[in-house]
């Protein structure tokens, strides 16, 4: 009986009923428990490993650069941005509606830790969240067409509820990047949400993608479903460096 009851468990992909049932049932046994309040006590445990395990296949797929949390993020240094409106995004409505998140400002002061805070929300209620900066993004689109896989490619960032395109305007892109970009914004157009980070301005993306009519049609799609939020203020990391320097 023992070993037919691990052997069902394990066809019906229930590990840790397999491996945990009979000491459970032994104490039970013990402590006169309900049969129900067993039963419910098994599978509790079974749920609880099942979240646990799907939470670490996402943050492994995610491929977070850190994991700061949106409590990490200090709004003091940040007086122009509203705090409430921020953490507001936590509750993940704006996936609902397939709305673009874009942070802006200069680089070093906050836009990436609150995409990836907003990724690890989205990351604990079991949806699919993919970072990748736009040079990774453009840099793996033309290996995959080298090797004639580029629409696998374009679908595997076109899958994810939740896609974060960090560093948009740190370097400008050739005409090939560009259409790579594009491809993967058009193609999350109204089907999926993404959360965009730069330090350029929407009036300098004509200059960034080197085809005014491109970033255009970028923009068209990313701003008609999309909440914008201007960060201002010197780098954290600069203010840190420079209290060290004091200090030493």
């Amino acid at each position: 009986m023992r070993k037919k009851i691990r052997e069902y468990s394990h066809k019906l992909n229930l590990p840790v009923i397999a491996d945990r049932w009979s000491i459970l049932a032994e104490q039970a046994s013990k402590d006169n428990v309900p049969y129900s309040q067993f039963l419910f006590s098994l599978l509790e445990l079974e749920i609880i490993e099942k979240q646990e395990r799907t939470m670490k296949t996402l943050l492994k797929f995610a491929k977070f650069p850190y994991r700061k949390t949106m409590d990490d993020f200090d709004f003091t240094v940040q007086p122009n941005i509203d705090e409430r409106r921020i953490k507001e995004l936590m509750n993940l409505s704006f996936l609902e509606e397939n709305e673009n998140l874009i942070f802006l400002g200069p680089p070093g002061i906050g836009k990436t830790h609150l995409a990836v805070a907003i990724g690890l929300e989205a990351v604990s209620k079991g949806l699919k969240t993919y970072f990748i900066t736009l040079s990774d993004m453009v840099s793996q689109l033309r290996k995959a067409e080298q090797n004639e896989k580029l629409e696998r490619k374009i679908r595997s960032f076109v899958k994810p509820s939740v896609l974060i395109i960090d560093e948009i305007g740190y370097l400008n892109l050739d005409p090939q990047s560009a259409h790579y970009l594009f491809q993967v914004i058009s193609r999350r157009y109204e089907r999926g949400s993404i959360i965009l980070t730069s330090n350029k301005g929407f009036g300098e993306w004509g200059e960034m993608v080197g085809d005014p009519i491109i970033a255009t049609a970028m923009l068209d799609r990313l701003l008609h479903h999309s909440r914008i939020f201007n960060l201002k203020g010197n780098s954290y990391r600069l203010k840190e460096k420079q209290m060290k320097t004091q200090k030493d």
